[in-house]
């Protein structure tokens, strides 16, 4: 063991024997992107374990990963989590440029990355956090991550891996704030093969509805730098699919992602949508800490 793993390893003891409550609280902070948007950080765990950076989809927020971060199986350790631009508690710019252009939110989690001085941190992508990797990916590499999980991840906008729903997301486009609400609302219903209990999903529809409508009608549009990216990749990558998943056509995009990396591995979950990680939480905690766990060097 070198110093510095034998150093993280006494820290956490110390913590777990002297201040366990420590583990759990939670801290929240801002972070000031290159272009000046604020973005929300919350962090939670044990700040000496190693890092695991969760990145939500589109509509969502850290709100998505409440099953993650308090989750006992998940305490040892340290769990960053961030709202996009134009989501949840960060800023959201009135320019549609802003969220078109991809490299914003590469520079966004790149921002993130050097703030929290996370050492070689796991990201994990959900949908539109997919995205988010993969421009960051194309423009910073991976030498400062230790892994990457796609989490029913958007690899490429096109017809063969997004599900269509026109109504759905022209009502998303929609200047109509009744016809916005209603497909935002039928939009939020897709994620789940098994639909959340009624506090939950309600809390994450008043999280939806807080999205930036500029972001919303300029994502379709955004920028994908997974081709330019993926292939130059070296550290492990795993791709976790719902197979229900009516949003992000599960097959084909694990398909392209071992196109582009043959060293993916993947798993399916057989009786989850679009969100496993809240349809079958207990089984992704566990096949997350199974895979940060066996990263190298951790």
């Amino acid at each position: 063991m070198n110093r510095n793993r034998f150093k993280r390893a006494w820290l956490a003891l110390v913590l777990v024997v002297l201040a366990p409550a420590a583990l759990s609280a939670e801290r929240h902070y801002t972070v000031t992107a290159p272009d000046g948007v604020q973005l929300a950080v919350q962090e939670t765990g044990n700040p000496a374990g190693p890092a695991i950076v969760f990145i939500h989809g589109l509509l969502g927020s850290r709100l998505n990963w409440e099953q993650q971060t308090a989750s006992p199986d998940l305490q040892r350790y340290r769990l960053i989590t961030y709202d996009l631009r134009g989501h949840g508690l960060s800023g959201k710019p009135a320019d549609a440029e802003s969220y078109r252009d991809g490299r914003r939110y590469a520079a966004d989690l790149a921002a993130v990355l050097t703030a929290t001085r996370a050492q070689r941190p796991v990201l994990v992508g959900w949908s539109l956090g997919g995205v988010v990797m993969s421009n960051y990916l194309a423009a910073y590499g991976d030498k400062q991550i230790g892994a990457l999980v796609y989490v029913d991840a958007v690899v490429e906008l096109s017809a063969a891996l997004i599900s269509a729903h026109p109504d759905v997301y022209a009502g998303m486009a929609s200047s109509d704030l009744k016809t916005h609400l209603d497909a935002v609302r039928r939009f939020l219903a897709l994620c789940f093969d098994a639909q959340p209990d009624a506090a939950t999903f309600e809390r994450l529809l008043a999280n939806a509805a807080m999205a930036s409508w500029p972001m919303t009608k300029a994502t379709p549009a955004m920028t994908v730098a997974a081709r330019q990216s993926l292939p130059n990749v070296r550290v492990p990558l795993l791709a976790l699919y719902g197979a229900r998943d009516a949003l992000v056509n599960p097959a084909p995009s694990i398909a392209l992602l071992r196109e582009l990396n043959p060293r993916v591995q993947a798993t399916v979950y057989e009786h989850a949508g679009h969100a496993p990680f809240l349809e079958e939480a207990q089984r992704f905690n566990r096949d997350l800490a199974a895979f940060v766990d066996a990263v190298p060097g951790r």
